[in-house]
């Protein structure tokens, strides 16, 4: 699947939201302190963040909960996280 498809399908499932709602991003990165800064702060400061690390101590699960505006804040969001290396989104 390519990545424009990955987020039209995105936006069709969000459009039926009424805005501003909660959304809920999920992660997983390596367990890398600079990575796990570089990811918290492209959240604002009400945003709200949970960690959890993997069993083997290489990964870590970031779930973060913030209000957006619409679908396409959600969608800019995710493609300004993509430059984060090692970084999946769930």
């Amino acid at each position: 699947m390519k990545k424009d498809e990955k987020y039209e399908k995105l936006r069709e499932l969000l459009k039926s939201q009424s805005w501003p709602a909660v959304h809920m991003f999920k992660f997983i990165i390596p367990a890398v302190n600079k990575q796990i800064a570089l990811l918290s702060s492209k959240f604002s400061a009400d945003a709200v963040k949970t960690q959890k690390q993997s069993s083997n101590g290489k990964y870590i699960s970031i779930t973060v909960r913030e209000v957006m505006l619409d679908a396409d804040s959600i969608i800019e969001r995710y493609k300004d996280l993509e430059s984060i290396e090692g970084i999946i989104s769930l």
